[in-house]
């Protein structure tokens, strides 16, 4: 996940924006949105600018307008990465691995299933995908996204238990199309698993958190994979 692909068009984080609130979740703190009744739950896990990303909290509030209660932790506790006069990447990652990731969100998943929640989506941006693959298991949660993934793995996509979304950019280093088409090969090897793989053209790493609010085409391509992303966890987590 190294290079500058990873980290292009940094976000201006806003701890205030959003429709919905900051709150305590499986010890972390967790941006939530959505109706607390809801007995459907999904948890956004962020690239490596946090969730205090504007553009992701709006995906949030979006789905949760679809009916469920949404939550996006901070998996970085207040130190996200920072592009310019941060620690440099390499650096940055060793303090907040996909390992620890994964560790920190199974209190998050037995915190929202305490409040009566039945069902769980997940999905991972960049960094976070690989915090999602590791959670597609049947014990955690019920369906997964993977939006532009960093660090997936062939194997990784091989371990998955529950039905699994691709959504890839045409222009990724960190997941070219070539490498969407061996996970999605993987896939489709593994009958009891519904898939579904879609790479995106003319977009790069990161266009669906990280658009130009004001570049008409950059938000509609955006739309198009938070439409796809609806429609999955409306078909699974149910």
């Amino acid at each position: 996940m190294s290079g500058p692909q990873c980290c292009a068009n940094p976000p201006t984080l806003n701890p205030n924006s959003g429709a919905g609130h900051v709150e305590k979740l499986g010890g972390l703190n967790a941006y939530v949105t959505g109706s607390p009744d809801s007995k459907l739950a999904v948890l956004l896990i962020s690239d490596v600018y946090g969730y205090e990303a504007p553009n992701l909290r709006k995906l949030a509030d979006k789905v949760a307008a679809a009916g469920f209660y949404v939550a996006v932790p901070d998996f970085f506790h207040g130190d996200p990465y920072v592009a310019d006069g941060g620690k440099p990447l390499q650096e940055w990652i060793k303090d907040h691995g996909v390992d620890k990731g994964f560790e920190e969100a199974k209190p998050v998943i037995q915190a929202l299933k305490s409040k009566g929640i039945t069902a769980i989506g997940a999905a991972g941006f960049c960094w976070g995908a690989k915090v999602v693959v590791q959670l597609g298991k049947r014990e955690f949660i019920q369906a997964a996204v993977l939006l532009h993934p960093s660090f997936v793995t062939v194997d990784d996509i091989k371990g998955v238990e529950v039905p699994l979304s691709i959504l890839g950019a045409e222009i990724d280093r960190l997941s070219p199309p070539a490498l969407v088409k061996e996970f999605e090969e993987a896939l489709n090897a593994i009958s009891e698993v519904d898939s579904f793989v879609k790479i995106f053209p003319k977009v790069a790493h990161g266009w669906t958190v990280r658009y130009n609010v004001e570049d008409e085409s950059a938000v509609k391509a955006a739309e198009e994979a938070h439409q796809n992303l609806l429609e999955w966890f409306a078909k699974y987590v149910k």
